[in-house]
């Protein structure tokens, strides 16, 4: 079996993790109950530390998928202990996707881990290590989104719905930009295996541009359109409303003057 080689220390669970883990459960404490002098504050943390925890699980989703597809090497370099310290490019994966959220309410997809692609051979396999993590989006979104698509909204607060709306937007956007078939990002690591090899090999030089090459397209205001047209779309069919997300966008900034009609009382 591939996971022989792995010790159990290389898929111990990171105390960092736990401690993001713990920050997301007081801070959704607080969120729910008002507890925090300022509501928006506690939205802020909790979702901020939710979105921390989904980028975790999008690594360790590829990483996990890796191991059990022949690259045995992910665990000793501590991808399967859910620490972001430990990826290639924490930077990418953590700083940028956060600070992206703050600046524009978007979520970033980032590039963490190193699969070493030698070692697994079968072309499907590959293409399930690429969609293994914007999958966990996906997983993340339904989960964020089960109390509207459930009609299960009674005895929720306010500023806890607008949270989830707004993390489920930064979950969708996400998944639908990583499985966008652009060199650099998962989708073009999922369609990649079956391409014709002088494609990938004129395409290969592109791929370090292509995350880049996505953004510059949604400063184009047709594409942002577009874009948040379809995010949109796959929010209200998961019953979460424009103005839910908007007041957690709103809420989420709580540095600016927040909107009279997203006020939560305490």
């Amino acid at each position: 079996m591939t996971t022989a080689t792995t010790r159990n220390g290389d898929r111990r669970i990171s105390p960092v993790f736990v401690g993001i883990l713990a920050v997301t459960a007081v801070t959704g404490w607080a969120t729910w109950t008002g507890f925090a002098a300022q509501p928006g504050l506690a939205v802020f943390l909790f979702v901020t530390a939710a979105w921390i925890v989904s980028l975790c699980l999008h690594e360790y989703a590829h990483a996990r998928t890796a191991l059990h597809s022949g690259d045995i090497t992910v665990g000793a370099k501590g991808y399967l202990t859910l620490d972001p310290l430990k990826y290639t490019h924490a930077l990418l994966s953590i700083v940028l996707p956060v600070i992206f959220v703050i600046m524009g309410g978007i979520g970033l997809p980032g590039g963490a881990v190193f699969i070493e692609r030698g070692r697994i051979h079968k072309r499907w396999q590959h293409s399930l290590v690429s969609a293994a993590g914007p999958l966990t989006n996906v997983l993340f979104a339904a989960v964020c989104t089960a109390p509207f698509w459930l009609d299960a909204l009674d005895g929720v607060p306010a500023a806890f719905q607008y949270a989830l709306a707004f993390l489920a937007l930064l979950q969708v956007t996400a998944a639908i930009l990583n499985f966008l078939p652009v060199p650099g990002l998962d989708g073009y690591g999922v369609v990649e295996p079956w391409l014709p090899y002088d494609v990938k090999r004129q395409v290969e030089p592109f791929a370090s541009f292509g995350l880049l090459f996505v953004f510059a397209l949604l400063w184009v205001p047709s594409v942002n359109a577009v874009f948040f047209d379809a995010v949109d779309a796959v929010l209200r069919g998961l019953g979460v409303s424009d103005f839910d997300t908007y007041c957690g966008q709103n809420l989420y900034r709580f540095w600016q003057e927040t909107n009279e009609y997203c006020a939560v009382s305490r």
